[in-house]
């Protein structure tokens, strides 16, 4: 991405989570305040005592939109899709010291990803120029280092917007997270193998929490340091391959490792018939889309590219945080819920 320096992250043993005062209190703007890692973000930035305003789709019945208030945060009604309602609604010609966007497409199909990675962070960044906002920090991805699907090129598209806009940013490219591994945890206390394509060991990742990666948003927020940096970002720990995440769900569970290999070719069979049904039924196109992502987390690290090698570099991906992903396991092997991971995955 053309102009754009990828710099070191400031990490958690640099600016531990708590122990630094945010002086003085920010305003924020939150996009994306109620997934999983925006609502993670939003309780994080309360607790450094920032002021925080979340920008969220109209609930169902309200009519006209109207604001609430939640966990000690104001949220607002905002049609995300409008630049008219962002500023109207949302903004208002208020101060705003920030904006900091969690929002992601839910799918990653075409459509949906050049709507919502682009298309409503390009009207968010416009408005947000508008009332004079001073800094924006974005939750990207890891996986557009190597852009494949339209998801990946629809996040690039608005990176390469925000840095060329003049307005002070962070982007933040993590890593895998917990909840995307957890799929098969319930399978396996069932008795049945643990997945992986090839010999599971083709892939790596640093996953991180929900919470230490909100922590690290925040402390970009806070830091100097981040300013105008492309800042991928990895959990505690070395890098796991999916067939070592089997071995520990096995571990926890007290049993020996089961493990059944699927080949890759059997997803490009999947993509390739639903690409040839979707010149027939054009609304399949979606879901060959949503096989490719499949196929793109089957057969690529979750690590830092190294441009020069074309290989995925472990050492190179930083980390941060103290929450590691056998911790994770070993509360959902206790009988914690699962959490929601959306369309995305693969088993």
């Amino acid at each position: 991405m053309a102009g754009v320096f990828q710099g070191q992250p400031v990490t958690a043993t640099q600016l531990p989570a708590g122990e630094r005062p945010s002086s003085p209190p920010l305003r924020v703007c939150l996009l994306g305040a109620t997934g999983t890692i925006g609502t993670a973000t939003r309780r994080a930035l309360r607790r450094r005592g920032h002021e925080v305003v979340c920008f969220v789709r109209p609930r169902p019945g309200d009519a006209p939109p109207r604001d609430w208030r939640a966990e000690d945060a104001v949220f607002r009604a905002v049609r995300l899709g409008s630049p008219d309602s962002i500023a109207r609604d949302g903004f208002r010609g208020e101060r705003f010291d920030a904006v900091v966007s969690c929002l992601a497409s839910r799918t990653g199909a075409p459509r949906d990803a050049w709507a919502v990675d682009h298309r409503m962070h390009a009207d968010a960044l416009a408005a947000a120029q508008g009332v004079g906002v001073g800094r924006f920090v974005l939750l990207s991805a890891l996986c557009v280092q190597k852009p494949l699907l339209a998801f990946q090129h629809a996040k690039l598209a608005f990176e390469a917007e925000l840095a060329g806009s003049g307005m002070p940013y962070s982007i933040i490219r993590p890593t895998a997270f917990f909840k995307s591994l957890s799929g098969q945890v319930e399978r396996v206390r069932r008795g049945k193998p643990f997945l992986v394509f090839g010999d599971g060991e083709r892939t790596a990742c640093k996953p991180i929490s929900d919470g230490d990666l909100a922590r690290y948003i925040v402390e970009c927020l806070e830091s100097d340091d981040c300013r105008n940096r492309v800042l991928p970002i990895g959990g505690p720990g070395e890098a796991i391959t999916p067939r070592q995440q089997g071995e520990t769900l096995f571990a926890l569970l007290g049993r020996a490792p089961r493990f059944r290999r699927v080949p890759v070719a059997l997803l490009d069979g999947i993509i390739g018939g639903l690409d040839l049904a979707a010149r027939v039924a054009p609304s399949l196109a979606a879901k060959a889309e949503l096989a490719r992502i499949g196929r793109y987390y089957a057969t690529e690290s979750m690590l830092v590219l190294d441009p020069a090698t074309g290989r995925y570099d472990a050492a190179a991906t930083p980390s941060t945080g103290t929450e590691t992903l056998t911790e994770f396991y070993r509360t959902l092997v206790a009988g914690a819920a699962a959490p929601d991971r959306g369309d995305h995955a693969v088993f």
